[in-house]
């Protein structure tokens, strides 16, 4: 399919879905679906699209992320007819476009209630480590999104089995955020940048990155790794900045994404970050490693040796006379 993606790298992150041991299924299919409902009118190639990439995503995830799916298509007046049929869902009518979700059977008595897993467990089940090219390309779909899709990536990143970056030190967290309210009272967004890659263990390239980002969603991943409360964030956004702080709108959608994102998402996206330098080191080095010597190797000039080595042929004695002896 020579379509583009519904938002970037997410050719990327079906790659990675289907490694053994990460299974991040059920979160694509939340985000591609999020993503299409909230257009009311879509061209044919992005409902085709749609219909092929959800097709496969939907035998492949659990009940509950289907249930979950199947209620967000079930109120959409242009869910395709294909997904339609595959999640069971009818019209009431040929002339009505509101489909409606079949009946669902009440579970038996007998069958235990299942519970939806907390918070906590959620966070120990957490234990798969990215690889560097998965978080690489976590990390490159997360800059290249815009704003409304790096809000859903931030808020399905919460229900990832993936494993977050540990908690940044109390005592570190408040120093580094004493330090970052006076940079950007002074407009420094240089030492601005260096206190963020200290404290969040993170290479320049990446701190300046974040720091400059046009959006400011990477800026608000960061602020709640180091648990910045909110009006600081916003001091942050106002001095930091003038032109981005003079945005009000800029100011108050920051705001309220700050407000709502999780911990752990940040955390999350923090790993992403630091997965990613691994994977940009190792590329920078593997011809090096690999096979760079045998290309850079120079054919060994062939030499003649010659017919008698010096030293191993008799020496000649002549007399006095000049006669050899």
């Amino acid at each position: 399919m020579t379509a583009a993606p519904l938002f970037p790298g997410f050719d990327g992150l079906m790659t990675l879905s289907r490694r053994e041991g990460v299974d991040i299924r059920p979160t694509l299919l939340r985000v591609l679906t999020d993503l299409y409902v909230q257009t009311s009118v879509h061209s044919a190639d992005e409902e085709r699209q749609f219909v092929e990439l959800t097709s496969r995503l939907i035998d492949q995830v659990d009940d509950a992320t289907r249930a979950a799916v199947r209620a967000r298509l079930a109120i959409y007046p242009a869910t395709p007819a294909e997904i339609m049929d595959k999640l069971g869902l009818r019209r009431s009518s040929p002339g009505q476009d509101l489909p409606l979700a079949a009946p669902i059977a009440a579970a038996p008595a007998s069958e235990p209630v299942v519970k939806a897993p907390t918070e906590a467990q959620l966070r120990m089940a957490s234990t798969l480590s990215m690889r560097p090219n998965d978080a690489a390309e976590i990390s490159d779909m997360f800059f290249a999104a815009g704003a409304s899709e790096r809000a859903l990536i931030l808020h399905n990143l919460a229900d990832t089995p993936l494993k977050a970056s540990p908690r940044i030190p109390a005592a570190r967290a408040a120093r580094a955020l004493h330090i970052l309210e006076m940079a950007a009272f002074a407009e420094d967004t240089e030492n601005f940048a260096l206190e963020i890659g200290e404290a969040l263990i993170l290479p320049q390239r990446i701190a300046e990155q974040v720091v400059h980002d046009p959006g400011g969603e990477p800026l608000a991943c960061a602020a709640r790794a180091l648990d910045m409360p909110s009006a600081a964030f916003q001091r942050v956004l106002l001095f930091l900045n003038p032109e981005f702080g003079s945005s009000v709108h800029h100011v108050y959608r920051l705001s309220r994404l700050y407000d709502r994102l999780s911990e752990r998402s940040a955390l999350v996206m923090l790993a992403a970050w630091r997965g990613s330098t691994m994977a940009v080191t190792r590329a920078k080095y593997r011809a090096a490693l690999y096979d760079d010597e045998r290309h850079r190797a120079r054919a060994a000039t062939l030499q003649t040796r010659p017919a008698v080595q010096p030293g191993t042929a008799p020496a000649i004695r002549t007399g006095t006379d000049g006669s050899k002896r």
